[in-house]
Order: C-alpha cells, then structure tokens, then sequence
C-alpha cells in the first residue's frame, strides 16, 4: 500500500482479494502489462502490481486469507481521511458500517474497509503522523 503525499480525499491505493492471488496477477501481468512483486505476508505471498517502465506499484493483488477472509472480490480504493476514527464515526452515523477493525498499514498509516449505505465496499486510510 503505497499512501505517500495524497491528499485527503484522494484515492491513494487499490485492492483486489481474491481466492486465488497468483493465478489473478498472471491474468494482469498477460493482460495490462504489470509486473508482480511478492510482498510476504507470514506464509504466503501477496502481490505488489508495478507499471510498464516504473519502480512504484499500481495497485496490489491480494489472497482472501486472514484478515482479509471477507473481504468481497472487487477493486477497492482507500480514500485518504485526515482522521479515521472521525470518519469512522460518521461512516456509522450516516449508516455504512467498518467492515472488521482498523488496521495498521505499518509506517505508513492505518486503515478500515467501510460499507457505504448502499453496499458498496471501500476503505479508509490515514496517513501515519509525521513526527517533529
């Protein structure tokens, strides 16, 4: 997941879960011309999805395994927040839902799959703080 510098409200990555990741990348890689990076997960391999003539990954490929089990197979786009647990509440107050709890993105944020109220899927990401 690659957030650096997106503004709020931007679109700053997509994913798709789906059950069989490898098979899935293939398809992209013959298809648009991406090129699969593995990102290890703890014994198993998610993909990093890289551009024609680019070191920056496009989007990433993943497998519906662990915390992403449920996860619907579609593109889903993380919209850069401010405050995720602000927009959380609002997610709820204006009757979506957080599908599973927030999730560390590591260094560089967090994030929460949301339902929007009329049953589409997308996420939320804020950027990790800067310090200093």
């Amino acid at each position: 997941m690659s957030q650096d510098s997106k503004p709020v409200g931007s679109v700053g990555w997509t994913d798709l879960t789906v059950k069989d990741a490898v098979a899935l990348k293939d398809f992209y890689r013959d298809v648009v011309g991406w090129k699969a990076v593995g990102l290890d997960m703890g014994g198993y391999e998610d993909f990093l999805m890289i551009p024609p003539g680019s070191d920056a990954p496009a989007a990433g490929i993943c497998h519906a395994r662990g915390p992403n089990a449920e996860l619907p197979p579609v593109w889903i786009v993380y919209i850069t927040v401010e405050d995720l647990d602000r927009s959380l509440e609002r997610v709820a107050a204006l009757g979506g839902k957080a599908l599973g709890k927030v999730r560390s993105a590591g260094p560089m944020g967090r994030y929460c799959v949301i339902e929007d109220p009329s049953g589409v899927v997308s996420a939320l990401f804020e950027s990790a703080k800067k310090q200093g």
